[in-house]
């Protein structure tokens, strides 16, 4: 059994990682090739110059950046194609046969190859959540010192939090590659929701205790007076404003650098951890958090996915022929991988109108591709 492990182990991974390589190099090269439009341009009041100017060397490392994000997304699919493809040659050369025939039951080739994909599923997790959303954010941060500013649009990410007395709404336009925020205002209302005042700063930065550090700008204090009865007069409120430039100014806040990190970036590209915070801090704000919700436990079945594509590539080793390529059965690997890929961002943009609950849309691909796989490996080998 350990020689059909170490055979079986040998020839899968080697057919995975050939699969990934050449799906990583295809990539790479449209990546690069989407890059070359920016060579030579630097960003807006930059002085123009050789460490100023968008480079090649810098457009190779930026896409250098992004592989582990690609290979996150594509472990799953180069999984299926490679499992696919040895389990197939095997059972073209009749090698599977004489493997049966020592005794590879099915049941135990089910759980050699679990096995298998349970190391791609740590695998798959570890690139996710640790080595693809570091990399990211250093390729944004690398593009945003050449090319401008990290942001979501024209009126950038909005926050909101609750304090003791009082509640902020916070409007972020853009993050620079100094991971310093820029077109900060922040509304302040009291407790009734009216509003309290409105701190304007083109420049913050997140300080060592967690707080806002606002360098320059101005605030407006809105103040309401009550007035004074007088015999020709009952007496009436007068609202009062109040505008004063400011040099510095610490504001305490719960919102981290994560938080503002996730709202400006892509919530697919961050880390499990930093979306499980940033959606405690929705939900205790009372903001929807659907959409966090969904990526999240993306996040967490995404990887188990690995699992699945084991399981659907097995029955191909008890396909019968004997002529023929098996061209055929690896593209349907591929579109088998590619539908999977589609049906899961599908589910994803379904559940968020439809407010399905987020974990049932994130594996509901999964517990699908499940289905399939189990029926075809029921009757491909213990029926026939």
């Amino acid at each position: 059994m350990k020689t059909i492990r170490r055979l079986i182990y040998g020839e899968v991974l080697g057919s995975i990682a050939f699969v990934a390589a050449g799906f990583l190099a295809l990539f790479f090269f449209f990546d690069l090739v989407d890059e070359l439009q920016y060579l030579g341009k630097n960003a807006a009041g930059a002085i123009s110059s050789d460490e100023n100017t968008y480079q090649i060397r810098h457009a190779l490392l930026y896409v250098a950046l992004l592989i582990p994000s690609h290979l996150y997304e594509l472990v799953p699919i180069s999984v299926l194609i490679g499992t696919i493809f040895v389990m197939a040659r095997l059972a073209q050369s009749s090698e599977y046969t004489i493997l049966r025939t020592s005794g590879l039951e099915p049941w135990r080739a089910l759980r050699l190859l679990l096995t298998l994909g349970a190391f791609f599923t740590i695998l798959c997790f570890s690139i996710g959540d640790y080595l693809a959303p570091a990399a990211d954010r250093s390729a944004q941060l690398l593009k945003a010192r050449y090319q401008g500013r990290i942001t979501i649009g024209q009126t950038g990410a909005w926050l909101k939090e609750k304090q003791a007395y009082n509640s902020y709404v916070v409007n972020v336009g853009a993050l620079s590659s100094n991971n310093e925020m820029q077109a900060v205002r922040v509304f302040e209302f009291d407790n009734k929701g009216l509003l309290v005042s409105i701190t304007q700063s083109p420049l913050a930065r997140f300080s060592a205790d967690g707080s806002w550090q606002f360098e320059g700008g101005n605030r407006t204090d809105f103040t309401v007076k009550a007035g004074q009865a007088t015999p020709t007069d009952t007496g009436r409120d007068s609202a009062q404003i109040i505008i004063k430039k400011i040099e510095r100014f610490r504001w305490p806040t719960d919102i981290s650098a994560e938080m503002v990190s996730v709202a400006v970036l892509k919530p697919e590209r961050m880390s499990t951890i930093d979306l499980f915070t940033y959606i405690r801090h929705l939900n205790a704000n009372g903001q929807t958090a659907q959409r966090y919700e969904i990526e999240f436990w993306k996040k967490v079945f995404y990887p188990l996915s690995c699992l699945v594509m084991v399981v659907l590539a097995l029955p191909f080793a008890y396909l019968h022929f004997r002529s023929g390529g098996i061209a055929g059965y690896v593209f349907g690997g591929v579109m088998i991988g590619i539908s999977f890929f589609l049906l899961n961002n599908v589910f994803g943009y379904i559940g968020n109108l439809q407010s399905w609950r987020p974990w049932l849309a994130a594996a509901a691909p999964g517990l699908l591709y499940m289905a399939i796989s189990l029926g075809a490996f029921g009757w491909l080998v213990l029926r026939r």
